[in-house]
């Protein structure tokens, strides 16, 4: 694979603690989602939504036009649920909800389909978490 971007970040002290992107642009103070204490803070369940609806939604506009579709607008929300497996392993449950404005239905899941397989997000985590992917479309219409 050619990898024409790198970025790496550091954690310290789990879930209660800091991470921060090693060129130092951003930081964050961590708090457990379970979080009894008051602290405010992020978890790493949130950082990862954040970022997988930041991935997808480009992952759209990247092969819209592959596609020859336009659409005038969208908008990627990704809900991460984290729980305990029947073996005692803990895992990610991930809900994608992808709004598209500007296009029918049928555009709009072909639009999705081939996003969810072109985002390094999804290819990721196909495979290894239950992803489901919900579509709302907003079709354009002439007053």
């Amino acid at each position: 694979m050619k990898i024409f971007y790198h970025t790496s970040a550091t954690a310290t002290g789990g879930r209660d603690g800091h991470t921060q992107v090693d060129d130092g642009s951003i930081g964050f103070d961590l708090v457990g989602f379970q979080n009894e204490s008051g602290k405010v803070g992020t978890n790493p369940e949130q950082l990862f939504a954040m970022g997988y609806a930041a991935c997808f939604d480009s992952a759209m506009n990247h092969v819209a036009p592959s596609l020859g579709l336009k659409p005038s607008k969208s908008s990627t929300s990704v809900a991460v649920g984290i729980g305990q497996k029947a073996d005692g392993a803990f895992g990610l449950d991930i809900d994608i909800t992808i709004t598209v404005e500007g296009l029918s239905v049928d555009d709009a899941k072909k639009l999705i389909s081939k996003s969810h397989e072109v985002c390094p997000y999804s290819n990721a985590t196909r495979g290894n978490l239950d992803v489901r992917l919900h579509v709302k479309v907003i079709e354009a219409f002439d007053l």
